[in-house]
């Protein structure tokens, strides 16, 4: 796959006249001529608009701006959707009906037709308006247990196949379908430009024509197309996200700023818009991020100005999940700016009460014009409309509901086998090792070879991709699981060790390690350098080197990350990007056939430049004289004769004031940590948003995004709190962080007033329920006192107070750990362990 930069000039004659923005300057004067002007082929219908105008005569101020209110279902009833009649509702990533995550498809199928039912029932707000249910189904249906989980959007960038994308879309939109659901929220078309945004392999790629293809393919295998199966029974509303400019923020900052010229925001960051909007997308969901300082949530120019009246587009905009909130003015219960620029439905999960009573009351001030919500709710109802929803029976008596066959069923499966077939790239190949004789013996080793999580990534049943085991994947397959079958059938032999022991030489060493799961905002990083001060993949992967063994890595990885020292101890090198649910089909291009002809051949090619050092982060679509190790579109074949060089540069230089930090809970709680919740003598590992024992409950809430801080509310009847412990209690070593300014920071918010006998813990040794070798236990009471005022407030204790009561940080087993005897409502975010040039706001006690 050669990189094609398209020319602008063609670009132009294509779609329409172009004309040269400032490229660096803040645009003053914008220029919406930059901007194409679309035909849909869903073409203008008047007698539907006169049934839309029929409706909207009939409908309350109250009933247009529920149509406007999107919660979400850990938030809402069966019987608040009966009082309110909700326009749509969403399950966020990691919810599911009646909070299980084993929920069966019979469950969410229960779920969307009492919900429909609800929204139809006018006795308590006089509406039968159907609502519309939206979910995150990204690489398939991710939510739900069983479903096919398709290569993340980056490995099937790889795979540069628009056909295929099709296919896969369909296949998304049917099983979908099976559980009652109305509206998916993908393609995501952002261009990444920044590969430390946590969201890289949410992208197709880097080039704009790929995306722009890619948008194209996937809106029509979600929606159908126009004169054939348009939102059939089969299909699904679609959402192109997230406009616009999301992969190109300053550092790859996730929600962060986006500092382009309009023409490289068109030019760059648009392009699955034009590709998904042509072919009849009917929802668009406006992007976090800003553009020169201003939210795109508050943006008239590009929501209005742009997207509507230029590019003529004539669905409805949704907001993501309390986007509203950060603009500037705004907050999650109140933002009448958001609606006055062109949102036309608020994500708001849990505010919506205030939310709609705020907008209710902005209208009759005058601070919303009734024509702007007009606007807002014809747009729903016309997609609804052309959805058929007004039409189609109830969601459990629909074409494809309860069809539970269909969910993960072998058809579908082999479609998500050809992708990760034709998503792996090559990138060593010496000696020409692959593929490999599976006659051989060959030891498997690496922590991802036979967790299906780990190579799903995130946005997998949970928001995170984390808490996941094998049993969570029924019908899924490991890699290691292919490797194992077929060289068995082989007559080779395979002996599968985690951390690379065996009982024979090996002829061949596979090993599989990498990226651990993670989703947006959790994933952001500072370099691109692959385990920073944890090299424990590079360290197996010499041991077989230095034992003479052929070393061939296949790495999981959500972006390209530099990885020189694991290409210098590798033999052959594959990035396999996050396959998903089939991580069998690895084998079938790591391995010949019994015969030793070639099974299948690598076919990927990458989709994004890949890094000659751990702060080339920057993407090379406008970069293209900075020389990458591999360049985009690089990828070997099984009969390439290309030898990469096994002293690829080791070291770099670190950025001056680099400061050393250990995450604790960054968002989600970061590898090695699990966090558990006690209550006197109980404890649990918390695997959810949500957990009660007696005594204590828990759930996640937002902070600064989604889901990025932890609620604990004590009762006082037994002494109860939270602690984060390592993974199977095992001692983390950590003294490398210790020093004179080494200090445990967190962000705590206090609900409670009376403030009592609160105590901060760290454990050596032991396990996360019995203190060990060593126990530090500090009453931090004085510290939080005149904190107890319900704003989150950021306290450092330094690391000296608990040396000075004999912890080892050498031994740690729970680094940190926070409860009281006594009543108390708490919220956490943000703990570390870092290194600081400031002291401690506050003394050892």
């Amino acid at each position: 796959m050669n990189k094609q930069l398209f020319s602008l000039s063609a670009l132009c004659l294509a779609l329409s006249g172009c004309m040269s923005g400032n490229d660096n300057a803040k645009p003053t004067n914008t220029k919406n001529d930059i901007w194409p002007k679309i035909t849909s082929p869903v073409k203008y219908d008047a007698a539907l608009e006169s049934k839309i105008d029929a409706l909207l005569a009939q409908m309350t101020l109250e009933q247009k701006i529920a149509q406007m209110i999107q919660p979400e279902i850990r938030n809402i009833t069966v019987e608040d959707m009966r009082r309110y009649g909700f326009g749509s509702y969403l399950n966020g990533g990691g919810s599911f009906p009646n909070g299980d995550k084993h929920a069966t498809p019979e469950d969410w199928i229960k779920l969307a037709d009492d919900m429909y039912m609800a929204s139809i029932d006018d006795s308590l707000d006089g509406s039968t308006i159907p609502t519309m249910w939206g979910t995150d189904a990204v690489h398939g249906h991710n939510n739900v247990i069983g479903a096919t989980l398709f290569p993340h959007n980056i490995g099937l960038g790889a795979a540069n196949n628009p056909e295929l994308m099709k296919h896969i879309a369909a296949i998304t939109a049917k099983e979908v379908m099976v559980t009652g659901i109305d509206w998916v929220f993908a393609p995501t078309v952002a261009v990444v430009q920044d590969d430390r945004w946590g969201r890289t392999y949410e992208s197709y790629s880097e080039d704009p024509a790929l995306v722009r293809s890619y948008a194209a393919s996937v809106v029509k295998g979600l929606q159908g197309e126009v004169g054939k199966d348009f939102l059939g029974n089969e299909r699904v509303i679609s959402t192109v996200k997230h406009f616009v400019g999301d992969g190109g923020t300053v550092d790859g900052d996730d929600q962060g700023d986006n500092l382009s010229s309009e023409q490289d925001l068109f030019d760059i960051h648009a392009q699955g818009y034009v590709g998904g909007l042509n072919v009849g997308a009917q929802s668009v969901m406006a992007s976090f991020n800003s553009w020169h300082g201003e939210k795109v949530h508050g943006n008239k120019y590009l929501l209005t100005d742009v997207l509507k009246d230029k590019m003529g587009f004539d669905g409805f905009v949704v907001g993501d999940w309390n986007g509203h909130g950060q603009v500037a003015g705004c907050s999650n219960e109140s933002c009448a700016q958001s609606i006055n620029a062109g949102l036309d439905i608020f994500m708001v999960p849990s505010d919506w009460k205030a939310l709609m009573a705020n907008t209710i009351a902005q209208v009759n001030a005058g601070e919303i014009a009734q024509s702007r919500v007009d606007d807002a709710v014809r747009r729903i109802l016309r997609v609804k409309f052309r959805a058929g929803l007004f039409d189609k029976p109830r969601p459990k008596d629909r074409a494809l509901s309860g069809k539970i066959e269909l969910i993960g069923q072998a058809a579908h499966r082999e479609v998500a086998a050809q992708a990760v077939r034709e998503s792996l790239v090559l990138l060593k190949n010496n000696q020409q090792l692959l593929p490999l004789s599976p006659t051989q013996r060959i030891l498997v080793a690496g922590n991802a070879a036979d967790n299906i999580g780990k190579q799903s990534g995130g946005w997998t049943i949970t928001w995170q991709g984390t808490n996941n085991q094998n049993s969570d994947f029924p019908g899924g397959s490991s890699i290691l699981d292919g490797l194992r079958s077929q060289v068995t059938a082989a007559g080779g032999k395979l002996e599968y060790s985690l951390d690379g022991t065996y009982s024979e030489k090996p002829d061949v060493a596979i090993v599989v390690f990498g990226e651990e799961p993670y989703a947006e905002g959790h994933g952001d990083r500072a370099t691109l350098e692959y385990q920073a001060g944890d090299k424990r993949d590079l360290a197996l992967l010499n041991k077989f080197k230095n034992a003479g063994i052929p070393v061939v890595a296949v790495f999981i990885s959500g972006r390209p990350m530099w990885v020189n020292a694991e290409l210098n101890a590798s033999t052959a090198f594959v990035a396999a990007w996050l396959p998903g649910s089939e991580g069998a089909a690895i084998a079938d291009v790591l391995l010949r056939k019994a015969d030793e002809s070639v099974n299948v051949g690598f076919k990927g090619k990458l989709p994004f430049s890949w890094p000659m050092n751990p702060n080339q982060h920057v993407d090379f679509y406008k970069n293209s004289n900075e020389k990458p190790l591999f360049a985009y579109g690089y990828g070997l074949t099984s009969t390439s004769n290309t030898t990469v060089p096994n002293d690829l540069p080791e070291q770099f230089e670190r950025k001056a004031g680099d400061i050393k930090t250990l995450q604790i809970l960054e968002g989600e709680v970061k590898k090695p940590w699990q966090a558990w919740l006690f209550s006197g003598d109980n404890s649990e590992q918390i695997t959810s948003s949500t957990l009660n024992l007696d005594g204590i409950n828990y759930r996640t809430i937002d902070k600064v995004i989604q889901e990025d801080a932890r609620k604990i509310s004590i009762s006082g009847k037994t002494p109860a709190g939270i602690r984060f412990a390592s993974k199977s209690h095992f001692r983390e070593d950590l003294s490398n962080l210790v020093s004179d300014t080494a200090q445990l920071v967190f962000d705590i918010k206090l609900d409670s007033q009376n403030i009592n006998d609160v105590w901060l813990t760290m454990n050596c040794e032991g396990t996360a329920d019995t203190p060990g070798s060593c126990h530090s236990k500090m009453d931090i009471t004085h510290l939080l006192s005149a904190k107890a005022d319900g704003q989150w407030h950021t306290l450092s204790v330094d690391l000296a107070c608990f040396t000075q009561q004999g912890i080892k940080f050498n031994q740690l087993v729970v680094p940190f750990e926070i409860g009281s005897s006594n009543a108390l409502t708490l919220s956490l975010a943000n703990i570390k362990i870092t290194q600081s040039e400031t002291p401690a706001m506050q003394m050892c006690q």
